[in-house]
């Protein structure tokens, strides 16, 4: 526990926790953003175009090489 000598001290902590805090919601704040671009269905479609785009690539290799 820190022990202060004047209010000063305590005015200055209380003003750095503040901004401390306002840091961390903001920082939640684009964290939540991030989460709910990435569930649009238009990155899902993505994703399952680029495995669709791997596999096919995987299968024309495998018959060529047969």
């Amino acid at each position: 526990m820190k022990s202060y000598t004047n209010f000063e001290s305590i005015n200055l902590d209380l003003k750095r926790l503040k901004l401390e805090r306002q840091i961390a919601l903001e920082e939640i704040k684009g964290i939540k953003n991030n989460f709910q671009e990435d569930l649009q269905p238009y990155n899902w479609i993505n994703t399952a175009l680029s495995a669709a785009k791997k596999y096919g690539f995987y299968y024309l290799i495998k018959k060529i090489l047969k």
